[in-house]
């Protein structure tokens, strides 16, 4: 359940991160709301996790969850660069996810 907790917190961190590149630095009042309000469920969900998981392998892999989410979407729905280098490190960066989650006690 600590995982899956996890997994939700991820997905509000990429919510928040994008949503506050919607509001376009608070000028868009309702996005900035919303980004804010991603934040706090975020942690919220990082908070729970952790009552059964390892601190440091949450925050890692809760954190690394929202920068491939981010990359994935900013690629797709903003035109950012798209490069080999880029697709290879963040392939790494995944790598590490995975690790860390199949090496963690449940």
């Amino acid at each position: 359940m600590a995982w899956l907790l996890l997994f939700i917190g991820g997905i509000f961190e990429i919510a928040w991160v994008v949503l506050l590149k919607m509001s376009e630095g608070f000028t868009k009042l309702g996005h900035g709301i919303l980004s804010i309000i991603g934040i706090v469920l975020s942690f919220v969900f990082l908070t729970l996790a952790t009552k059964t998981l390892p601190t440091a392998t949450a925050y890692v892999i809760w954190t690394n969850i929202s920068t491939i989410g981010v990359l994935v979407i900013g690629i797709v729905f903003f035109k950012e660069h798209i490069s080999v280098p880029r697709i290879l490190f963040a392939s790494m960066i995944l790598v590490g996810v995975i690790g860390l989650r199949v090496s963690t006690p449940s």
